[in-house]
């Protein structure tokens, strides 16, 4: 029942957000016709889904073009992004556009992933998809991972998200795994919307 319930959730829940977003979706696919961020409105990457199944996710584009080539060409940044849990710090990421830096601060590049769970790939709620080179941290719990689908939002976001890294991000991730419920994936959206509204752990 929890499950049917979930997706249930998930639909409507991706519906309705896709409704209220609207205008914001026009708004931000104007402002990638001009300065620093022209060009392609999405950025798509692949992420492993659920029972290690890959999918493309959607995101509006906060970086320039080539970003992912530009970073590994710069060995001593790659390894440092590589050290500090795949992130870098804005200031010293050089793939960051201007509009992108906005978009992430205040997590309005997610909200593209709203067709990931009209499509099945991804929950409204569930541990954050992970690329391939993140996989290792978890181990021999791999598997419980991957038991359950991606959610544009989870326990790891609403508990610090960018501030947490591994391993303490892995233990949060299977905190949820292995208590999964309905009030408590209502708790964490509720949670998720007072913290995008503060504007805290997103960069």
């Amino acid at each position: 029942m929890y499950y049917l319930a979930k997706r249930s959730f998930d639909i409507i829940g991706a519906l309705v957000g896709m409704v209220l977003v609207f205008p914001i979706f026009l708004l931000i696919v104007t402002m990638y016709a001009y300065g620093d961020s022209k060009g392609p409105v999405f950025f798509k990457q692949i992420r492993i889904g659920k029972n290690g199944e890959k999918f493309y996710i959607y995101k509006f584009r906060s970086m320039i073009l080539n970003a992912e080539q530009k970073l590994k060409e710069n060995k001593d940044l790659y390894r440092k992004y590589i050290e500090n849990n795949y992130k870098l710090e804005p200031e010293e990421d050089p793939r960051i556009t201007k509009l992108g830096a906005f978009l992430r601060k205040t997590s309005i590049d997610e909200l593209p992933q709203l067709i990931n769970v009209l499509k099945g790939e991804m929950s409204l709620v569930g541990p954050r998809p992970i690329v391939d080179e993140e996989l290792i941290e978890y181990g021999n719990q791999a598997t419980d991972f991957l038991s359950v689908k991606p959610g544009v939002t989870g326990y790891w976001q609403v508990s610090g998200r960018s501030g947490v890294g591994y391993p303490e991000r892995v233990d949060l991730e299977l905190y949820y795994v292995y208590n999964q419920a309905f009030f408590f994936d209502l708790k964490i959206i509720f949670k998720t919307i007072w913290m995008v509204l503060l504007k805290k752990g997103a960069y």
